[in-house]
């Protein structure tokens, strides 16, 4: 579905000889959900999350969509898939608008062995293996990708300091 995304908004550009806004491709991913209906019905869903950087409203934003093609607009951090609830309620207590890339690279991380933990069907980082999750930042600047080493450097800061705290993270309280 990636692949054919990026394809109709490339021929998008090519016909209409400009970029579609980020509120148009929003839209476009919604039409391309529901037209996938029929196999979401027969149990192969697509449920993606779209983010990306709005030149026109200089923010970044984050679209979340159901089985139907329905979206809606996310307020800092979004999740998806079956482990999404249990890394919301760890996004929920480490989120701050201020984060730098690293510290929100961390947030994810942390949010993304919570789900593990709790969720079967979710994989975590895996140290033995060398099996890391895919970092990237979408700023006013561009797409940057965390790379292996890096989150590597991180899962590893993680995992040592979770062997004290199984549990990760407390967040402040009032």
């Amino acid at each position: 579905m990636v692949k054919l995304f990026q394809l109709e908004l490339e021929h998008f550009e090519k016909v209409e000889g400009t970029v579609l806004s980020l509120e148009g491709k929003a839209n476009r991913l919604s039409t391309m959900i529901r037209g996938n209906l029929g196999m979401a019905m027969q149990g192969l869903a697509v449920v993606p999350l779209f983010a990306g950087y709005d030149v026109d409203r200089e923010k970044g934003r984050i679209f979340s969509y159901d089985v139907t093609g329905g979206r809606s607009e996310e307020r800092g951090f979004a999740a998806t898939g079956s482990g999404s609830t249990f890394a919301r309620g760890a996004l929920k207590k480490l989120y701050r608008e201020d984060l730098t890339e690293e510290q929100a690279a961390t947030a994810v991380i942390q949010a993304l062995y919570d789900a593990a933990d709790d969720d079967s069907a979710t994989g975590g980082p895996d140290l033995a293996r060398r099996i890391y999750p895919l970092v990237t930042v979408i700023t006013e600047d561009g797409f940057k990708k965390f790379t292996e080493d890096e989150v590597a450097e991180i899962v590893r800061a993680i995992h040592e300091r979770r062997l004290e705290e199984p549990d990760g993270p407390r967040a402040a309280l009032l």
